[in-house]
């Protein structure tokens, strides 16, 4: 999960016109009050921000970034550099139809590896199982291809609701095709992600929007016995974090020797099938 600067921090309006407290409207980047040390340096920057970004992979070696694919500036990148980016359509199910077909268009034009959403950011929010997102579901089943989604409690001043990790249970009984891979950490409800991980065969967690010092003990402990081929690697720059703070923290996280290939690329190679 990687993204690339922006001046005016306009990427962020979807979520600021819907929070109502003057702290969170005043901030840049929403959940700036959560975050030390946002990388804002390289918003301001003159540079190419595919360059920024491309020139941060590189000094840390990531070897792809996974990024959406309607924009401007990321069908650019995805253009340029077929090599380091990977597309994927983010929706909003609100439009239900809308977004079934925006997925086989994108999926058409762009061969997308991915879908992704963000229940409470969604306007109106839409839970986790809400019937607007089965047909969304559905599609990515027919077309196997991993959704990425929010869950657990949400870092802009939003309702949480819609995100309980609870809600998952019924997701995956409904699709058991369905690989579903969850984004920002499901906390407080680690364990109970860990206990359904062990149910459901697709259902795998991404570590986005966490600096490793701050990765659940119930996770690596997963990763570290039976999860090690369901705990992926998802960064977060540079909306919150910056890859020198990601990865200066990484060799501090105690995953076993065998678990490291696997959370850092093997497990996502397999979920986004990049040969």
């Amino acid at each position: 999960m990687i993204g690339f600067p922006d001046k005016d921090f306009a990427v962020y309006d979807f979520i600021r016109n819907q929070l109502k407290d003057g702290e969170s409207t005043d901030f840049e980047f929403p959940v700036e009050y959560m975050f030390k040390n946002v990388p804002k340096e390289l918003y301001g920057s003159d540079a190419d921000p595919i360059e920024v970004t491309l020139g941060e992979m590189d000094r840390f070696g990531i070897e792809y970034g996974l990024i959406g694919c309607e924009g401007e500036q990321s069908q650019r990148a995805l253009t340029e550099h077929p090599d380091r980016f990977i597309p994927q359509a983010n929706v909003d199910p609100n439009d239900v139809m809308g977004e079934v077909r925006k997925i086989r268009r994108l999926k058409d034009e762009w061969d997308i590896k991915a879908v992704g959403t963000f229940p409470v950011g969604c306007t109106p929010q839409v839970p986790i199982d809400s019937p607007l997102y089965y047909p969304i579901y559905s599609t990515c089943c027919e077309l196997d291809i991993p959704i990425f989604v929010c869950a657990g409690v949400p870092g802009p001043r939003l309702p949480m609701s819609p995100q309980l990790v609870e809600r998952i249970d019924q997701v995956m009984y409904d699709f058991p095709e369905l690989t579903f891979v969850t984004r920002h950490g499901c906390e407080p409800w680690d364990d109970l992600i860990v206990k359904l991980m062990l149910k459901w065969p697709g259902l795998h967690y991404s570590t986005s929007a966490f600096a490793p010092k701050y990765y659940p003990q119930s996770i690596i402990d997963y990763a570290n016995t039976r999860g090690a081929d369901k705990i992926i690697y998802a960064g977060y720059f540079p909306m919150g974090l910056s890859l020198e703070r990601i990865m200066g923290d990484m060799q501090h996280v105690g995953f076993n020797d065998d678990v490291w290939p696997k959370f850092l690329r093997d497990n996502a190679a397999r979920i986004l099938k990049i040969d």
